[in-house]
């Protein structure tokens, strides 16, 4: 029982580290992408799929002022770079689900994230 104690006192300082670092993580222009319930094995899956990363791509880079030319272009440049930085994590995807690799849900995600 006393043993109980400061191993759950450590535990609540552990938890309130990481807290601010899983915070700072949101604010890094990331997004996740499931695709838990496609079957990536068909062209309609796939298709599903890279429209939910191109959205993915236009949520962590787009800002809320692109009026200016300048920020569009960048906006622009960086959702390209973000699909483009998804392609290999999606073709991987798909090839699993074509040899019938079983995901496990939680796995079953891609990271789509704003190239820096």
């Amino acid at each position: 029982m006393f043993k109980t104690v400061p191993a759950l006192a450590a535990l609540a300082v552990s938890v309130a580290l990481v807290v601010p670092t899983v915070a700072q993580a949101q604010e890094s222009n990331s997004a996740r992408v499931s695709y838990a319930d496609l079957d990536l094995a068909s062209q309609l899956g796939q298709s599903r799929l890279q429209k939910r990363i191109v959205f993915a791509a236009h949520s962590v880079c787009d800002t809320a002022d692109a009026k200016q030319l300048k920020l569009a272009s960048l906006m622009a440049e960086c959702r390209t770079g973000a699909i483009a930085g998804a392609q290999p994590a999606y073709a991987e995807a798909v090839a699993k689900a074509r040899r019938g690799t079983v995901e496990v849900l939680d796995t079953s995600a891609l990271i789509i994230t704003a190239p820096r």
